[in-house]
C-alpha cells in the first residue's frame, strides 16, 4: 500500500511535534497548560492535525495523517 500523501497538497513530507495549550476558564487566568497534543503537520504546504495525546494510544501517528 503507498501513501496517500498530506490530503490538501499530496506531500508525503511530515513532520511531528508535541505541544501543550491552555483550556477555558481558570486554567486559562492563571496560564495552566494542562491540554497536550501531538501536532502532524505537512512540511510542503502547512496543514496540521492535532491529536489529543492522553486519548491517542496509536503506535505512529503518521498513519492517521496520511489516511493509511
Amino acid at each position: 500500500m503507498s501513501e496517500q500523501g498530506c490530503i490538501k497538497c499530496g506531500s508525503t513530507d511530515a513532520d511531528q511535534k508535541d505541544v501543550s495549550m491552555t483550556g477555558a476558564g481558570l486554567s486559562k487566568m492563571f496560564d495552566v497548560q494542562n491540554n497536550q497534543f501531538t501536532v502532524v503537520f505537512c512540511k510542503n504546504c502547512g496543514y496540521s492535525e492535532f491529536y489529543n495525546k492522553n486519548a491517542s494510544k496509536a503506535g505512529n501517528i503518521f498513519d492517521f495523517f496520511f489516511g493509511g
